[in-house]
């Protein structure tokens, strides 16, 4: 890659945090700023979200540091990581923060970055794709379009404990969001959906999860939201997932230009097809 294309980016200073995000997997979908710092920083603490191939852009010689939380599984706190970025900083070190998809979307980027302030670190945000827009387009489904929705409200399915977050208004939602887009939502989805039809929302309303999204390893099931608990037991998959609500998912099969390039047909009506129901 020419350096030509990073003689104009602001230096990335030692001493200094970068708050990175490093897209939905593809490599391809990371900023020029994210890969300058890959390729400078003198240490890299990231997500267990980050593709590898991500990673591999790193500079010779750079430290990586794990710094995941997953679900269920042992995890860092998110004190401690805040921390050790203020610890490397004072160090001298270019450091770089590089979390999946988009810092500030669910991403405790904010939290991390007022540590720092805190501490007096300077610190740079780079914004990245997030899953919730960039992973759905992979597998073909829009966020908006405007003879379907004027409007989209992205949520987390869990809180900082795991559980459901209590301050979602979601009779609210129901009734005024076409669409809905979840993070971190597989887990409770059967309790989600239940409070969905409640609020109002029809049972047969498609969905679909996107698994890995922007990877090799990207699936996509398709279902209803009455169905969506045990479709999702059914197709034995599991998170990172996104998951969408809305008409919008009825677009997939005119849009999947993923699957079309794997040989698939694309329809021309979309909205006269009925919704798939297993992974793709």
């Amino acid at each position: 890659m020419s350096d030509s294309l990073f003689s104009d980016l602001p230096d990335f200073q030692p001493g200094s945090v970068w708050l990175v995000g490093g897209g939905p997997g593809d490599p391809g979908l990371l900023t020029l700023l994210a890969v300058k710092a890959l390729k400078e920083a003198d240490v890299i603490v990231h997500d267990a979200l980050v593709n590898d191939d991500c990673l591999k852009l790193a500079r010779k010689g750079a430290k990586l540091e794990f710094a995941g939380k997953r679900g269920g599984k042992p995890s860092a706190k998110q004190r401690d990581i805040s921390l050790r970025l203020v610890e490397l900083a004072r160090q001298g070190l270019k450091v770089l923060r590089l979390k999946g998809g988009d810092p500030f979307v669910f991403g405790r980027g904010g939290e991390e970055a007022l540590t720092l302030v805190e501490h007096g670190i300077s610190f740079r945000i780079v914004p990245g794709i997030t899953a919730g827009i960039g992973g759905l387009a992979y597998a073909g489904i829009p966020v908006t379009h405007r003879e379907v929705n004027h409007a989209v409200t992205f949520l987390t399915g869990h809180d900082s404990s795991g559980v459901i977050p209590d301050r979602i208004d979601w009779d609210a939602i129901g009734r005024g969001s076409p669409v809905i887009v979840m993070y971190m939502a597989m887990k409770h989805i059967g309790q989600i959906s239940a409070n969905l039809i409640a609020a109002g929302r029809q049972p047969d309303e498609p969905v679909a999860f996107v698994c890995n999204a922007a990877t090799p390893a990207q699936t996509v099931l398709e279902t209803t939201l009455a169905d969506a608990e045990a479709a999702v037991a059914r197709a034995r998959i599991e998170p990172p997932a996104i998951v969408v609500i809305g008409e919008v998912v009825r677009l997939r099969p005119s849009l999947d230009w993923l699957g079309a390039l794997s040989g698939r047909k694309l329809v021309c009506d979309p909205f006269d097809q009925p919704a798939e129901k297993v992974p793709a």
